[in-house]
């Protein structure tokens, strides 16, 4: 089998969730001789990327995302130590976390395990996070953007405060802010002055690629 058609079962596999298929393969390429990168970029991006797509479109839905992204990670685990000793670049590093006072993160996730799926660094900081520890964790990471989520109409408020920290910390020409969840809308992530709004994870995706794109 030549290595196009295993790129091609690599990204059936993922797309349809099969996951222990998806690492088999993967280990199958490696030994072939195909590259680290070259599985990531040709194979599970794309195959990702088609993920998203159908979901936006309503022709999938969350639960079968997640089994996407379970596939993924499955070839993920097998590519990461690869591409760490060979320090193949990522596409830019995203910090993400759901604001302090809201402990709601399954939107939060989906768009974590989307971002990894399209060859983005995540440092996911789970939920109940402070203005500051965004900040900091950016700073630590090299991160030039912020991604939050929030559920609670009440808890709002606080990307607000992310986005005056950010400010007030000098740091808003080199840091993007990136905001959803349900409440959520374009007008009020104008009005906080957050750079981007998502209204669903594929958004999210082509939103970060754009803020990452202009701030490279």
């Amino acid at each position: 089998m030549n290595r196009d058609a295993r790129m091609e079962l690599i990204s059936d596999g993922l797309q349809a969730g099969r996951h222990e298929e998806v690492r088999r393969l993967v280990e199958e390429i490696l030994a072939a001789g195909a590259a680290p990168e070259a599985v990531l970029d040709q194979a599970l991006i794309p195959a990702m990327g088609v993920v998203g797509d159908r979901f936006r479109a309503g022709e999938i839905f969350l639960p079968e995302v997640l089994i996407a992204a379970r596939a993924m990670h499955a070839g993920l685990d097998v590519l990461k130590p690869l591409l760490a000793a060979s320090d193949t670049p990522r596409r830019g590093t995203v910090v993400i976390g759901t604001v302090r006072g809201d402990l709601h993160d399954i939107g939060k996730n989906l768009v974590a395990i989307m971002l990894e799926g399209a060859g983005f660094e995540v440092v996911d900081l789970g939920t109940d996070v402070a203005p500051d520890a965004f900040i900091d964790a950016a700073e630590r990471a090299g991160a030039p953007l912020i991604a939050m989520s929030a559920l609670l109409t009440t808890t709002m408020t606080e990307m607000q405060n992310v986005v005056t920290r950010v400010h007030e910390r000098g740091l808003d020409a080199t840091l993007k802010t990136i905001v959803g969840g349900a409440p959520l809308t374009a007008a009020f992530a104008a009005k906080i002055g957050a750079d981007a709004w998502a209204p669903d994870a594929p958004t999210a995706v082509e939103e970060v690629v754009r803020l990452i794109g202009a701030a490279g």
